[in-house]
């Protein structure tokens, strides 16, 4: 007992000599700690002030989105005529110029199509000369019963004045009236068997007439088919999806690959309704490609601002007259034109990922275009000049079967 008492006493003696030193310590000093807070208030407002310029610089009139991908026009090569493939010139991710050979079929029943029709075109042009030989000859006809005619009735007179004096007795009358009446019915018969000659040929020469140009149409369709067993490049492009084998059999319209101009891409942006309300065509847009990463920056302007939602043109659109219906924040796609001389530099491929930001400051432009196009966006001109070698065989043929042409040559 005696013992915590001693122990208790030097414990409070201890507690007294700690109070003593701590009340000999100074105080602290306040300028330091309002020095501190000053600092602590200096770099909130920098820190503000750097979200604030941020915000007007690089957010405020800016409407941003990564759901953007590159788009472009596919050109699906596809046959126009049954053929068997024996050579493919080309493979995925070739580069093949406007008019090069793709793929060429078997061009056998094809050759013997054009010499049938070559052959059906000369007959039909001596035909059709004999139908004009026929008018002249029909005409010939006409004359001579004209003729024969005039001399039933001239005789007809005489015998009349004969009769009269009592030199012939009228039986001979008789029969000369008899000759009159069937030369003028023969006479009628090659009237009609010329005008039904005429008719075959009225208004119309050997080249132009209606059978030499049926004739010609079908030596030119098969003509037609016989370049078509080459299969050419309508564009300029890239190679892809290729899915035809030497020795396969296709039809028209079957899908053999597709050409890509990847000069000719643009970029579709997704943007949510509630972001288009101060977009307008001819927006200026920057664009970042995952592909390239940040440090290559594209630049194009919008081209056109989406006519409908994805789920509106959807095979199934959507139903929301339902008692379950939850609002969900549509996307509407955008067009984004790039510049070609930066697609040069960088190109770009189908389906890559993009971040576009569009600089919405500017509202001069519409919402929706109110002009029709003045020239065609898309356009070859590899199939316009395919008949021009068939013309020179049609006119030889004409030329060489025309029996009257080739006397006067």
């Amino acid at each position: 007992m005696a013992t915590d008492n001693k122990e208790n006493k030097e414990n409070t003696t201890q507690n007294n000599d700690e109070k003593s030193n701590h009340s000999d310590l100074p105080p602290a000093p306040k300028g330091k700690r309002k020095k501190s807070l000053l600092i602590f208030v200096f770099i909130l407002c920098v820190i503000a002030g750097g979200a604030t310029g941020w915000y007007y610089l690089f957010e405020a009139g800016h409407v941003t989105t990564e759901d953007a991908y590159v788009d472009g026009n596919l050109v699906q090569i596809t046959p126009q005529i049954v053929g068997t493939v024996t050579r493919i010139s080309v493979d995925d991710g070739d580069y093949v110029q406007q008019g090069s050979e793709l793929v060429r079929f078997d061009p056998s029943d094809e050759y013997i199509a054009v010499q049938t029709a070559k052959a059906n075109l000369a007959q039909t042009v001596r035909k059709v000369r004999s139908l004009f030989n026929n008018v002249e000859q029909a005409k010939a006809v006409v004359a001579q019963r004209e003729i024969a005619l005039k001399k039933a009735k001239t005789d007809y007179h005489r015998r009349q004045e004969m009769v009269k004096s009592g030199g012939l007795s009228r039986e001979e009358l008789s029969h000369a009236k008899d000759m009159v009446d069937s030369s003028h019915k023969a006479l009628l018969v090659a009237i009609q068997q010329l005008k039904s000659q005429e008719a075959m040929t009225y208004n119309t020469d050997v080249e132009s007439h209606p059978l030499v140009r049926t004739a010609a149409a079908q030596l030119r369709k098969t003509y037609l088919n016989q370049l078509r067993t080459r299969v050419v490049a309508p564009v300029s492009g890239y190679i892809a999806r290729r899915n035809i084998q030497v020795g396969q059999r296709v039809n028209p319209g079957a899908a053999l690959m597709a050409v890509v101009p990847l000069n000719q891409v643009w970029v579709d942006a997704n943007f949510k309704e509630t972001q288009m309300r101060n977009m307008r065509i001819g927006q200026k847009v920057t664009l970042i490609s995952d592909l390239y990463g940040d440090e290559t920056v594209f630049h194009g302007v919008i081209e056109s601002l989406g006519i409908g939602t994805g789920s509106a043109f959807s095979l199934l659109p959507a139903q929301n007259a339902t008692g379950n219906w939850i609002k969900v924040v549509q996307r509407l796609p955008v067009r984004i034109r790039l510049q070609k001389d930066e697609l040069v530099k960088h190109p770009l491929r189908i389906g890559l990922s993009m971040q576009v930001n569009v600089d919405i400051q500017d509202q001069q432009g519409k919402l929706l275009s109110g002009t029709s196009p003045a020239s065609p966006r898309y356009q070859t001109d590899i199939y316009q000049a395919q008949l021009s070698g068939v013309e020179k065989i049609i006119q030889d043929i004409v030329k060489s079967n025309d029996i009257v042409n080739h006397k006067d040559s």
